[in-house]
C-alpha cells in the first residue's frame, strides 16, 4: 500500500518533466520595462576569480583579449581555433557591455592586450535596454579602452539569432546596424556580422547549432563562428605587424 502512492508520484513526475523542460525553452515575454539602474557588484566574484587565476599562473603578455558574455565564456577552444595568436579568455556569463567598461581597470588594462575581441550586447537587450542605449555603452567602452591604449584594434562580433530569443532579433539587428556603421567610420574598429550565421533555408535558427537551452552554441555552432571570425581577426592582426 505504501508503494503505490510513491509509484504514482514518480510516474506523474516523469510525465510532467518533458512539459516543464519544453516550457523553459519557450520564448520569454519581452521586452521588460527599461531598467533604471545596473548592478555591477554582482560580477565582483567573477572578476576576483580572474585575479586569483592570474596570481596562480601568470597570463600571457599582450594577448588578444576575448571579452563578453557566455558566448565567450563557453568558447573553450580559442587557443586551438586561433593557433597563430596568443589569446586570453576573460568573458563571464551575464556580461553586459557596460560591465567590461566598469571593470576595465582590473580585467583589461593589466593584460596590456594587443587587440580586443568583444561579444556582448545580447544580455543588455534581453534585460530591456534599447539598442540605442546599448550602442552608447559600446562607444563608452571604446572610449574607456582607448583612453589608456590609444589605437588598439577592437573587433566586435555582432549578435546572431537564437531560438530562445527569437523575439529579440529585430532589436539585436538594430544594435548590429548601429555598431557596424560606427566601426565603418572609426579607425581600428572592426565589425563582424553574424546575423545569418545560425539561419537555415527557412530563415529560422538551425537547432543543431545550439545546445539544449536553444541559446548557446553547440560544437557545430562554434565551428561556424570560428570560421566566420578567423579570417577577419587574422587580417586585423596582420595589419598590426
Amino acid at each position: 500500500m505504501t508503494i503505490r502512492p510513491l509509484q504514482l508520484i514518480f510516474t506523474l513526475a516523469l510525465v510532467a518533466a518533458p512539459a516543464a523542460f519544453t516550457q523553459t525553452l519557450a520564448p520569454i515575454a519581452w521586452p521588460p520595462p527599461k531598467p533604471t539602474k545596473h548592478d555591477y557588484a554582482k560580477w565582483e566574484k567573477s572578476v576576483a576569480k580572474f585575479e586569483t587565476e592570474d596570481k596562480l599562473q601568470a597570463p600571457p603578455a599582450h594577448p588578444v583579449l576575448f571579452l563578453g558574455s557566455s558566448t565567450i565564456v563557453r568558447w573553450k577552444t580559442l587557443a586551438r581555433d586561433f593557433p597563430d595568436l596568443i589569446v586570453l579568455n576573460r568573458g563571464f556569463g551575464g556580461n553586459q557591455i557596460k560591465d567590461s567598461t566598469y571593470y576595465a581597470e582590473r580585467m583589461i588594462f593589466p593584460y596590456q592586450p594587443s587587440a580586443i575581441v568583444l561579444r556582448a550586447g545580447g544580455n543588455d537587450i534581453h534585460a530591456g535596454w534599447p539598442a540605442e542605449d546599448v550602442f552608447e555603452d559600446f562607444k563608452a567602452f571604446v572610449a574607456k579602452v582607448r583612453s589608456r591604449i590609444p589605437g588598439i584594434p577592437i573587433v566586435y562580433i555582432g549578435l546572431n539569432p537564437t531560438i530562445k530569443r527569437w523575439n529579440q532579433v529585430a532589436e539585436g539587428n538594430k544594435l548590429n546596424d548601429l555598431i557596424a556603421a560606427y566601426c565603418a567610420q572609426t579607425a581600428d574598429l572592426t565589425y563582424i556580422d553574424t546575423r545569418e550565421l545560425t539561419l537555415g533555408a527557412d530563415g529560422k535558427p538551425r537547432p543543431e547549432l545550439f545546445v539544449a537551452d536553444q541559446l548557446h552554441f553547440s560544437e557545430e555552432g562554434y565551428n561556424l563562428l570560428t570560421a566566420t571570425v578567423r579570417p577577419t581577426l587574422t587580417k586585423v592582426m596582420a595589419a598590426e605587424k
